[in-house]
């Protein structure tokens, strides 16, 4: 029998003491454990950025991460974005530029952007397609989501 960690995580600025199995991945924990399911289980091999979170300031496909390598971390999910009882300004652009369809990438769509916007305020068009790249949408054709950064820039500022 596989005995369990105990790690130390902040997700959402609320603090976890847990024990995990070693080969929990932190998807799992989030979901789970958690109860935070607006991370979303896709391809299950890290291409289709559907389970991004942010982790210590950067991007990370959560069904690729074992748990216990994020021992001492914080951790952003979509539920953590959001200010009180209103959307942050990166939400409000995604709902308010029509792309959010089937809502099942948009998590990830968001948090990547968050991400990005956090490293560079003013993104050139080439920088958000490069930084979106990670991530899959069958829905909205990413015309969509591209206006939604768009706005999310000029909602920052």
């Amino acid at each position: 029998m596989e005995s369990k960690h105990r790690i130390q995580i902040t997700v959402n600025e609320e603090e976890h003491d847990l024990l995990v199995h070693p080969n929990r991945t932190l998807l799992d924990l989030l979901r789970y454990d958690l109860g935070l399911t607006g991370t979303k289980e896709g391809c299950d091999e890290g291409d289709c950025g559907a389970c991004t979170v942010i982790v210590n300031g950067k991007v990370m496909t959560s069904c690729l991460v074992l748990a216990v390598e994020v021992d001492g971390a914080a951790i952003t999910t979509i539920e953590g974005l959001h200010q009180g009882d209103e959307l942050h300004p990166i939400q409000q652009a995604f709902v308010d530029s029509g792309a959010v369809q089937c809502g099942f990438c948009t998590p990830g769509m968001i948090l990547t952007t968050k991400a990005l916007l956090d490293e560079i305020s003013d993104p050139s068009e080439d920088e958000i397609k490069h930084y979106l790249e990670g991530n899959l949408c069958r829905c909205t054709g990413y015309t969509k989501i591209l206006d939604a950064v768009n706005n999310a820039v000029q909602l920052l500022k």
